[in-house]
């Protein structure tokens, strides 16, 4: 029997019978292509344990290992230089995009502190929703006292759909808690 994660399941069995009656066919049904977490360090660009601790951080969190993101221009007010380090990235795809998005939900965002619902303005016109995570704490992952800085990451859940309204239905089948207006 081949492992399938719950949330694909959950799509491939109800999200899509849910939404297809708003489309002429099945395969016009938005899904979600893409997860990617990137997390820039500022000003810890110069210290390399901060940078590798943040690289196992998002590694840990995501199950993935995560890229160093370097300078693609030198910029002198931040003293920054072309080819120096400056965040970490994950692009999630598949059975991993599935599994984290799950933990995301079920554990991480209860987690977080003063935790309202999702702001709906985070959507950008294509389709795709953006949000950010002020500590990486809230992660079950991450350990509070082996981390030495407290640093936030954003979060954009890339979906096929054409317009925010469509991928705001798509990502509230999939469970995400979205502010009412």
């Amino acid at each position: 029997m081949e492992y399938k994660p719950n949330l694909r399941k959950k799509y491939s069995d109800q999200i899509i019978q849910n939404l297809k009656g708003n489309y002429k066919s099945v395969m016009q049904v938005p899904k979600l292509e893409k997860i990617c977490l990137n997390q820039g360090l500022g000003s810890a660009s110069s210290d390399k344990k901060q940078i590798e601790a943040a690289q196992q951080e998002m590694t840990m969190i995501t199950g993935q290992k995560a890229l160093i993101t370097k300078a693609t221009k030198d910029i002198s007010n931040f003293k920054l230089r072309k080819g120096m380090p400056v965040g970490v990235m994950v692009t999630l795809r598949g059975d991993k995009m599935y599994e984290f998005l799950e933990r995301f939900i079920t554990s991480t965002l209860p987690r977080v502190r003063d935790f309202q619902g999702l702001e709906v303005k985070g959507f950008d016109g294509r389709g795709n929703y953006t949000m950010g995570i002020k500590e990486q704490i809230a992660f079950p992952e991450i350990s509070i006292d082996k981390i030495n800085k407290i640093t936030g990451m954003d979060i954009t859940f890339v979906t096929s759909a054409t317009s925010d309204q469509d991928a705001l239905t798509l990502l509230k089948e999939f469970g995400l808690p979205f502010k009412n207006k």
